[in-house]
């Protein structure tokens, strides 16, 4: 079984209204997908929330998750969403921050994990392998890693990683959690300074007209059969 992984552009169109998860997107989502040869009705979205002081909120998908936020309005808050079911996908829409795919190859468990600032200042790369190693029996040698475009540090350093870049403190958390280093595929896509590329921390800077988000979508797919 195979990891599958696509990523939105600015020619998809905004995967998130800016004034919370209103219908507007969706059509952009829908289509997305499908280019992708994804079915809407087997994706789930993973819908940030940030009412609270806990950033590293997991949860594991079932069927009847299906379409949720996608056909349907959103009914899951998590940090992280995992499935084990080939063809249910996981979107993730971002503004500036990481989306981590974390694939256990031995077992097929998937997981899409939101890694920004507030999630890395809970140790939240670390924790999400360790979410993986207790709840469903990973090992970490069997989980290889894909980190998304995110913004740069010339754009957004972590000022509370002595103003480290996103990527350098999401990877140092993943391999601290004992990921093998070649395991880890890291985009080499500064999201503030690629024009096809949303960016939230660019529009306050008036450098970018919309306020948009691209997405990652992930799934398990089997390998076809030649």
């Amino acid at each position: 079984m195979k990891r599958v992984i696509y990523t939105s552009t600015t020619k998809d169109g905004s995967m998130k209204s800016n004034d919370g998860d209103q219908p507007a997107p969706r059509g952009a989502r829908i289509a997305f997908l499908q280019k992708n040869s994804i079915e809407p009705a087997a994706t789930t979205l993973l819908r940030l929330t940030y009412d609270g002081d806990n950033y590293c909120r997991y949860g594991s998908l079932t069927e009847q998750n299906r379409g949720d936020g996608i056909l349907t309005d959103s009914t899951i808050g998590y940090d992280a969403l995992v499935t084990t079911t080939p063809g249910q996908a996981i979107l993730l829409p971002l503004a500036d921050c990481i989306g981590a795919v974390f694939h256990d190859t031995r077992q097929n468990i998937l997981m899409v994990s939101h890694l920004g600032r507030h999630n890395l200042e809970q140790n939240g790369g670390t924790e999400s392998i360790t979410y993986m190693i207790q709840q469903h029996k990973s090992h970490a040698q069997d989980i290889t890693v894909w980190l998304s475009p995110a913004a740069g540090v010339a754009s957004y350093p972590l000022y509370a990683f002595d103003h480290r870049s996103l990527h350098d403190v999401a990877t140092e958390q993943i391999m601290t959690a004992g990921i093998l280093s070649e395991h880890i595929e890291i985009s080499p896509i500064d999201s503030a300074t690629d024009p096809n590329y949303f960016s939230h921390s660019q529009f306050l800077a008036g450098n970018q007209t919309a306020d948009g988000r691209f997405a990652i979508v992930a799934m398990l797919q089997n390998k076809a059969i030649s």
